[in-house]
């Protein structure tokens, strides 16, 4: 189960984590507990590096989630995001390690992430997870971001 307790970086000047691993996710009591609702967050400049080649990739990240206990501190959730920005990794393993570490330290009722990578070598990446069926009566939009077709 996640650490609830006061955030530690709300209201702090806080540097980027080094790396993923380093980063720490803050999480709070959920402010409407026994209510079935949906958060969205969208990360539009999301980046890591190639594993390969270490050059920048870029994509559309959106987070989806039921909350049950908690919910996830906004700051925390971008500094660990940004703690990709020099992380060298597969758009998948970026992707499905991020909605499954939520996941696991959050333990929300359900949980979904859309990676949607910009092309590299002319071949765009979408990556999907969630952690199983939606809650029955989960009211659930789509993700709202467009398969990517260049320019025309």
């Amino acid at each position: 189960m996640s650490d609830v307790s006061a955030p530690k970086f709300l209201g702090q000047s806080t540097a980027l984590p080094a790396s993923p691993a380093e980063a720490q996710l803050d999480y709070v009591a959920n402010p409407r507990p026994g209510v079935l609702y949906l958060v969205r967050f969208a990360a539009p400049e999301f980046t890591s590096l190639c594993p390969v080649t270490a050059q920048p990739d870029f994509a559309h990240l959106v987070i989806d989630y039921a909350p049950a206990a908690t919910i996830v501190e906004s700051k925390s959730l971008k500094l660990f995001l940004g703690s990709f920005r020099n992380h060298q990794a597969f758009h998948e393993d970026c992707t499905v390690g991020i909605g499954q570490r939520l996941f696991s330290e959050m333990q929300p009722l359900w949980l979904r992430i859309g990676g949607y990578w910009y092309p590299r070598g002319g071949i765009p990446i979408d990556v999907f997870w969630q952690s199983g069926a939606p809650p029955a009566d989960l009211w659930l939009p789509e993700q709202g971001v467009a398969p990517y077709r260049g320019r025309g």
